[in-house]
């Protein structure tokens, strides 16, 4: 199965309200779009599963294809078709971030900036100050119910949305809710300092290895957290997204091994934003070597932005980057990583 209704809500941040570790506590978000309708953010901030301390990674400086994607939406909320391409988040396909670099937080604990709700705190008050911040919650939505005020807000109708974290990998009685191209999160807008703000979510509990149709965890695999980029022997460095010359152009993506031993690329491949892949050439790649990779199979890399990701031979994401279209303009310079 998967969510319900997916999709991203861009509002006005309003207020907040913080709910104590008891039972499933969670960071609550009163927001208004730009027709007046009142909407909450319900944002866990502890598991129900063990490990119960929630992963994050907030990125202050938010650059990725994804946000020119969000250009036009309206103000409300946004229903977003499945599939890869728009500017749905999936944790592992999307190459956000490194999710090596998460970690954890207790949900709510006495004392100054030092618990999940702090952390909150500190970026959306920061969006309630700023009348012309924007904020794009990601999840699943719930309402609008005409005749029920919202139990935290008491705004009428009750109208919201929930699931404001990974949506995918999840084990026991919430493998229902998994997907692809539906994870939650929060990306706050910032016009006058043309900065983007992302808040990102996941519960320890979840795999990072699922299926491409399903989002559940695969079987057999070590669906732990990768390690960060700078520790992963092969990786990508570069890539050539704008060459000179009409189309076709004859695109590339250079790959790193910078660990001390030979690896054997053979059945490893690389995929594009719209999950077209192309083979990367067999054989051993030597310590310390980097492999230009000419693309093939139609794998594009457009000029407006995109994602490129790296799979092993037995399909597991080994590495991914992003670039933005700002990237892409120079025609001719190689992107680097």
């Amino acid at each position: 199965m998967s969510l319900k209704t997916y999709g991203v809500l861009i509002t006005r941040v309003v207020d907040t309200r913080r709910e104590g570790a008891v039972d499933t506590p969670h960071y609550q978000i009163h927001l208004t779009d730009d027709t007046g309708t009142h909407y909450r953010a319900s944002v866990n901030v502890l598991s129900q599963q063990r490990p119960a301390d929630l992963l994050y990674l907030v990125d202050e400086d938010f650059q990725h294809p994804l946000t020119s994607r969000l250009e036009g939406l309206p103000s409300g909320w946004n229903t977003l078709p499945s599939g890869p391409g728009g500017p749905n988040l999936d944790f592992v396909r999307g190459n956000l971030f490194d999710p090596g670099k998460m970690r954890t937080l207790p949900p709510d604990v006495s004392g100054p900036d030092n618990d999940l709700a702090d952390l909150l705190d500190h970026y959306v008050r920061r969006a309630v100050d700023d009348r012309d911040a924007r904020m794009y919650v990601f999840g699943e939505r719930f309402g609008p119910e005409p005749k029920v005020k919202d139990k935290v807000f008491g705004f009428l109708p009750g109208n919201g949305v929930h699931d404001i974290h990974m949506n995918q990998g999840n084990s026991g009685r919430f493998r229902g809710d998994d997907g692809v191209w539906q994870d939650g999160g929060l990306l706050v807008h910032f016009p006058g300092q043309n900065r983007w703000v992302g808040i990102f979510l996941a519960f320890q509990s979840q795999s990072w290895h699922t299926d491409d149709v399903t989002g559940q965890p695969l079987d057999e695999v070590d669906g732990r957290r990768p390690e960060q980029a700078g520790v992963q022997p092969v990786r990508i460095v570069a890539a050539l997204v704008n060459p000179l010359g009409p189309t076709p152009e004859a695109e590339n993506v250079t790959l790193l091994n910078a660990s001390p031993d030979p690896v054997d690329l053979t059945g490893w491949q690389l995929v594009d934003r719209v999950g077209k892949r192309a083979a990367v050439p067999a054989g051993a790649l030597a310590p310390g070597v980097c492999l230009p990779v000419a693309l093939s199979n139609g794998v594009q890399l457009g000029n407006h932005g995109g994602e490129i990701t790296l799979l092993d031979a037995g399909g597991l994401k080994v590495h991914g980057v992003s670039y933005t279209a700002e990237q892409a303009t120079r025609e001719g310079w190689t992107v680097v990583f």
